[in-house]
């Protein structure tokens, strides 16, 4: 059996716990509910799985190269809640003093990192990316599932044929067409889920699409003659949304699945720093209990 290494998509799970905990405070005032309800994700991952390698992934900041690609990236999205943003260095802290490795690269997204690290790491061990992110599924393949740990969901490429119509590798053609609401990636504006999966699933690639559009009017489609117009109209913008959704594997960042190692807990500087969060309860079972 090959050893397993879990890739966690920190922002993903960070704001899960935000959102879905009650607000805590430290006794200094400091909120703690993200902290608290992050950390025993990253717990539960390992009682249940006891992964041989695992990583925690994080956007290095809010602004990354495909801003530069396109200024409305994202533009949608308002200001994460400063209750949250305070929550971040704690986060890293305690990850760091408990020995769990953290990765965040700056004018990149966590996406990268995970796709860089499963470029990597996938000829040695079987990857798990675990996210709620669709996007992510573009890398999957029989080396790398997705695992959504909130809803116990395991998905691999029968899963992402099931929900986009086409192989994982073609996830970014399809999104090409589709854009995305969620980042604010336009898209061919009239072109929906279906449409662009029986577009991708007959030409495979953005660029035979556009070669053959010709063809489109021959195909089952509704409306096909207008679906035409469209394509011809949008192509700038599908390629563009489909640099926009790729997660890019070529992140520089040299390391091996040797370096991500769970290590040994730091408890000097973990104990005054789970005391500081009210975390003492928590900070007990991780002493009593050998997780890695």
């Amino acid at each position: 059996m090959r050893p397993r290494l879990f890739l966690i998509d920190g922002n993903s799970y960070i704001f899960r716990a935000f959102f879905a905990l009650p607000q805590v405070y430290s006794a200094a005032g400091l909120p703690t509910n993200a902290v608290f309800g992050f950390i025993n994700t990253v717990i539960d991952l390992l009682k249940q799985h006891r992964p041989d390698y695992l990583v925690v992934t994080l956007d290095a900041d809010r602004r990354n190269f495909r801003h530069q690609l396109f200024s409305d990236y994202k533009a949608n999205r308002s200001e994460p809640p400063a209750e949250l943003t305070a929550q971040l260095p704690y986060v890293r802290k305690v990850l760091q003093n408990l020995g769990i490795p953290l990765i965040e690269y700056a004018g990149y997204e966590a996406d990268d990192i995970i796709a860089t690290l499963c470029r990597i790491c996938a000829d040695e061990c079987d990857c798990v990316v675990v996210s709620s992110d669709k996007d992510l599924m573009q890398l999957v393949n029989d080396q790398i599932q997705l695992f959504d740990c909130a809803k116990n969901r395991w998905i691999g490429p029968t899963e992402v044929r099931k929900k986009f119509g086409v192989a994982p590798e073609q996830v970014v053609e399809v999104m090409g067409l589709t854009g995305d609401p969620v980042d604010n990636i336009p898209g061919v504006s009239g072109i929906g889920p279906k449409t662009a999966g029986t577009l991708i699933g007959h030409f495979m690639t953005l660029e035979d699409l556009f070669d053959g559009l010709a063809e489109v009017e021959r195909l089952r489609l509704r409306g096909a003659h207008r679906i035409r117009e469209l394509l011809e109209e949008g192509k700038e913008q599908a390629f563009l949304s489909r640099r926009l959704a790729t997660a890019k594997a070529d992140v520089p960042i040299h390391m091996g699945v040797d370096d991500l190692l769970c290590r040994a807990p730091d408890w000097s500087c973990a104990e005054p720093l789970f005391n500081e969060l009210g975390f003492a309860n928590l900070l007990l079972l991780l002493q009593h209990q050998r997780l890695w």
